[in-house]
Formats: C-alpha cells, structure tokens, sequence
C-alpha cells in the first residue's frame, strides 16, 4: 500500500477467481470460449458491473467462465504465472493462492497433473520476479452431500502431502457451505492431521458460527472468511487460544451478501477482542479488488487504523504455512517495513 510502504501478504486468494483479464480474454479467444463482452475493455466492466451478487451461490456460478479455460497444463500453468507476476508488481511479497484440483479434470487431466502445471507456472513466475513468494493451498471441494467426493477430496490432501515443501504448502476445504453439515467432512481434517498437513477451512461465512465451531474441532489454524464467529462470543476465547487466524475478505463478504455493508462488518470489533486477523480479497478479479483497495476500506469504512493494518499484516506472516525459517525471514521484512 503506497501511502503505508507496507509490502502486502494475502493468504486467502483464489486461482481461478483472480486470473487477471487480460490473460482471461486472450485464452478466451484462443480457445473460442464465448466471453460475455465484445472487448477487453467491455470485459473488465463487466466484472466490475456482475461483482455484487444476490448470494453466495450466485457467486460462485461466475467461476464456470475462468475454469473452462483452466482444463489444460499449459493454461493452467500460464494462469498461475500472469497471476503471481501480477501480485508482484502490485507490491506483494508473498500469496498462499489456492485452487482445487479435481475441478480442472474434463478434459482428461488428473489432480496430480493440475497440480504439476500450477507449480511450474508458480516456477516461472518466481523466476522472472525475486523477492516474491508464493505457496499453494490444495482445496477439497463441498459439491454436494460429503459421499459425493470424498475420495477425491482424500486424493487432494493425499497429493497435498506428497507435494509438500514442493510449492505446496496446504489444503482446504471449499465450495458452498450449508449444503450439508460442515462436520461431516470431518475425514478430510483427519487425514491432513494424520499426515502433517497443514488446513484451512471454508466456515463461518454464509453460514452462522456453527461452522466455525465444526472448523475449530477440525483442529485447524486458519479459518476461510470465519466472521460470522462473532455471532458466538463463547467460541472466541477457544480461537484466541489457539492462536487461529480469521482470513477475512471484506469486499466479498459485501458482494455475497454474508455482511451487510462494510461499516457493520464485525471485523474490528474481533480484532480489537483479541482474535487474529488478516485480510484479503478472496478473487481480486471475481471481486474486481485488489489488497491495497481492501485496505483502503478497512481504513476508510470499516474503523481500523493504520496500526491495526500492520498488525493484522504481522498476523498474516505468522499464520503462513511455511518452513519456521521462511517465516522468520518474511515476518523479518514485515517488522522491518513497519519500524
């Protein structure tokens, strides 16, 4: 954020929803997808025009466009390069940016192969732009009832450790809350736990605190959106034990409807309660946002300061997932930039 000097840290970042337009629309025009504007120029306005959805579900149904051209390794793998250079030049240092690889299968990929491409795409980006860095979070899916993928879901996190320390650095759970009880995807938890990887979970956001509740007896450290734990105070004290973060992306929550406008979004009021916070856009593309625009928010409407900025900014660099050693280098920069 130029007027901060701060360097920007986003954990909470979809591949497919932040595909920057312009490599949309010429993968669009290679492939002969129909776009839904005659111009680049008409495309990005639509974005911004179609970014403030009814629902959570209408939400997600703009996906459909970015993963039909996302269904081949060399997509793929260009995708996740224009993305990270992107963010790089934007003044970000490091991204966990997530995607879930059993949705990039119609065309005959498996999971294992998806994931190849997104880490030579990230190998590229990371060569062309250092002092950038970038892990990849493996999302399992909800599609559904839990039995409709749960050995796919299992097969992401099985791959997740497989590639761990290799660009990967996690998993998650993702796709619509509420279509079944979010415990019932306890097995996916398990197993991360029993293989040592680290996970986020999807909760609390269209739903109320009881899935943030579900996510917290997953065991995990992070949880996706979360904010409608503040609708349950007796949940807090467990996660500020525990030392979990809230990846809070306040542009989509407005967007979706799961906050009613950015000045009564709790946010703040869980920050200044003692919970751990960071903030990010969710899909800087989807959301038509960026970091530096929610941090203009989170100053201009929703109450923070620009201490609190850097102190949830210090947050984020301490709930990555990576290696002890990489996070005391990027949590080094951080402190560095705010002394």
């Amino acid at each position: 954020m130029e007027q901060l000097k701060l360097p920007l840290i986003e954990l909470h970042l979809h591949l497919d929803g932040a595909i920057p337009p312009q490599t949309m629309w010429a993968l669009a025009q290679e492939k002969g997808v129909p776009m839904p504007a005659e111009t680049l120029e008409d495309f990005r306005r639509w974005l911004i025009e179609t970014s403030d959805c009814a629902d959570v579900n209408t939400y997600l149904a703009r996906f459909e466009l970015p993963l039909q051209l996302m269904q081949d390794e060399k997509s793929i793998a260009r995708v996740t390069k224009d993305l990270m250079t992107e963010l790089s030049r934007q003044g970000h240092i490091y991204d966990e940016i997530r995607f879930a690889p059993q949705l990039h299968r119609r065309e005959g990929l498996t999971q294992r192969q998806a994931i190849e491409a997104v880490l030579e795409g990230r190998r590229q980006a990371l060569t062309e732009n250092p002092g950038y860095d970038a892990g990849i979070l493996l999302c399992a899916m909800c599609i559904g009832p839990e039995t409709v993928n749960m050995q796919e879901n299992l097969e992401t996190v099985r791959l997740a450790k497989e590639f761990l320390g290799r660009g990967v650095v996690g998993a998650d759970l993702a796709g619509a809350e509420g279509i079944v009880p979010l415990r019932s995807f306890h097995p996916v938890f398990d197993l991360a736990r029993e293989l040592g990887v680290p996970a986020t979970c999807h909760a609390g956001d269209s739903q109320g605190p009881d899935t943030a509740r579900d996510a917290l007896n997953f065991g995990v450290t992070r949880i996706g959106h979360g904010h409608h734990i503040y609708d349950d105070p007796s949940l807090w004290e467990r996660a500020i034990a525990r030392g979990v973060t809230l990846e809070i992306c306040p542009t989509s929550n407005i967007q979706c409807h799961t906050q009613p406008s950015y000045r009564e979004h709790p946010a703040k009021k869980l920050l200044d309660a003692g919970l751990r916070l960071c903030i990010s856009t969710d899909n800087m593309t989807l959301a038509a946002v960026n970091l530096e625009e929610e941090y203009r928010r989170c100053v201009e409407d929703m109450g923070f300061t620009r201490q609190d900025l850097g102190k949830m900014l210090a947050f984020a660099a301490e709930a990555a997932f990576l290696p002890e050693e990489k996070k005391r280098k990027l949590l080094a920069r951080v402190r560095q930039a705010l002394a």
